[in-house]
């Protein structure tokens, strides 16, 4: 290129319009964490219980929405879960104290709390407006920021839940800015944005492409792998019970969750017992020419039938070519060798639960640690009475959580058991992620530790920490940001400016 085609070559490049509003989005959110991470805990917990009440107040109406705009799972059951993201998730996490500073006379340590700042936050489209409250109070409760992004096809019911709790929380005291989501998401604006060096931490629960690119983003993240939980069955569980549970959850929001049970797995000795205990709960147990079509239709020669996804049992049927009850709840596809690697063993977010014998319990060890791999690090079940069983299932599957005799679709995710109560779910080393437990607002704050000398006396008590204290009252905030803009297409003058100051920098070496 010649020196006059480099010199009348254009300068002024025009950005996109929804990446500009995404990045000024984050400079609001980096100015609310700054002002945010002073607030008192008695501040820090009204505006929780603000956004608590907000969300409960519309969990069946998002729940409505939702499922309209995405196709995905049943309202009654979207309802629950947006409900469990309020005060059952507050309440959980009421005692824990991420605002005081902590201090341990005993080892000579005075612990400082550090908010991470702003966080990004990805939510698909299976449990948008669950993702969205569950994210959002874990930035509230740790006093971080939180821009949030979720799936193009769930953008309006999240964006708008994401705004109610916006205005919840800002009419509780918090910083404008606190709760922002991305209106129009797009894969390059997307990794722009997890790029930024004004995100300090991701948050990536969706597809393994997208948490794959959140960790090579260069910037801290935590992220989810897929499940395919498998569920083993023992002589020695109640069967009805058993049957029961594994209905009742693989049919819980038509089995959108990643925690829902993929392959239930018991002893060849014990397999009648089972088809007669799932028909009994709801189930249709398939024959060979059913299980033929059905595996034929989920999987196709680009992978598993996307459109199968979230929709129930008899829509599935319908589809695959199956007449069942119209009351059928979860379709059982039967396959006689657990040793093969079939299909139907692969994850599927639909309400069809794979069956399977082994000959012995040592067997049946060995396909659950197979199966487990497609999900590593992530949940199975155990159904029955032996310990020495249960024990060694637990230890030698390759998963970070194990549901016993409950439903692994609710009690992985902490809703039916004692786990934390968590729409993300670490995997650990063995699933390629940084955690390896239930996500909670503790992963969203870190500690300054003043260590004193081991050997030499230490007046902790003598150290005035009123100033980072649960009782230091929010300081008065400077002006935020201005709103993103949300009309035509045009660049603001605002903005124009800025990009004709930096075309002046670059000209100048760096000073304007």
């Amino acid at each position: 290129m010649t020196e006059h085609a480099t010199f009348d070559a254009p300068r002024l490049a025009v950005p996109d319009r929804e990446l500009s509003r995404a990045r000024m989005k984050v400079g609001r959110a980096a100015w609310a964490a700054r002002y945010y991470k002073d607030f008192s805990r008695e501040a820090v917990m009204a505006i929780a219980e603000a956004v608590a009440k907000a969300g409960h107040d519309k969990a069946a109406q998002f729940a409505d929405e939702a499922v309209s705009e995405t196709g995905f799972g049943v309202v009654e059951h979207k309802t629950i879960k947006n409900k469990l993201c309020t005060h059952e998730l507050l309440d959980y996490y009421r005692d824990l104290d991420l605002v005081t500073p902590r201090v341990n006379e005993a080892a000579k340590i005075i612990e400082l709390p550090k908010p991470a700042g702003v966080v990004f936050a990805l939510a698909p489209a299976t449990n948008p407006v669950a993702t969205v409250y569950y994210k959002a109070m874990l930035a509230i409760l740790s006093r971080n920021a939180i821009v949030l992004s979720p799936h193009p096809a769930a953008r309006k019911v999240s964006a708008a839940a994401a705004q109610h709790l916006a205005q919840a929380a800002e009419a509780a005291g918090a910083p404008a800015g606190l709760i922002q989501c991305v209106e129009d998401p797009s894969i390059p604006l997307v990794q722009d944005i997890m790029s930024s060096d004004r995100i300090n931490v991701i948050l990536a629960t969706g597809g393994t492409a997208m948490v794959r690119a959140a960790y090579s983003s260069g910037n801290p993240a935590m992220g989810v792998g897929p499940g395919n939980a498998v569920a083993y069955i023992d002589p020695s569980a109640k069967v009805d019970a058993a049957a029961r549970c594994l209905v009742e959850s693989k049919a819980f929001d038509n089995s959108v969750l990643c925690t829902n049970e993929s392959v239930a797995l018991t002893l060849e000795s014990n397999r009648g017992n089972m088809e007669r205990a799932l028909r009994s709960a709801g189930a249709h147990v398939c024959n060979e020419a059913d299980t033929d079509r059905l595996r034929e239709y989920l999987f196709t020669d680009k992978g598993f039938n996307l459109e199968a996804i979230g929709k129930s049992a008899t829509w599935i049927a319908e589809r695959a070519g199956l007449r069942v009850n119209p009351s059928t709840k979860v379709l059982v596809p039967v396959v006689a060798t657990p040793g093969q690697d079939d299909l139907l063993f692969r994850e599927k977010l639909c309400p069809v639960l794979t069956l399977t014998a082994a000959t012995d319990f040592q067997q049946a060890l060995t396909f659950a640690k197979h199966t487990a791999k497609r999900g590593a690090g992530h949940s199975a079940a155990f159904h029955g009475e032996d310990n020495d069983r249960l024990v060694a299932f637990s230890q030698g599957v390759p998963v970070y959580r194990v549901v016993v005799n409950a439903p692994c679709s609710q009690g992985a995710a902490g809703f039916a058991t004692h786990l934390p109560p968590s729409f993300t779910i670490g995997t650990g080393f063995a699933g390629r992620s940084s955690i390896g437990e239930n996500l909670g607002p503790q992963h969203l704050v870190q500690w300054t530790r003043i260590a004193y000398a081991r050997d030499l006396p230490a007046n902790l008590a003598g150290v005035d920490l009123s100033a980072v204290s649960s009782g230091r009252a929010a300081p008065k905030p400077a002006a935020p940001p201005p709103e993103p803009a949300q009309s035509s297409g045009d660049v603001s003058r605002d903005e124009l400016r800025r990009l004709i100051l930096e075309e002046l920098r670059s000209l100048k070496g760096g000073e304007a």
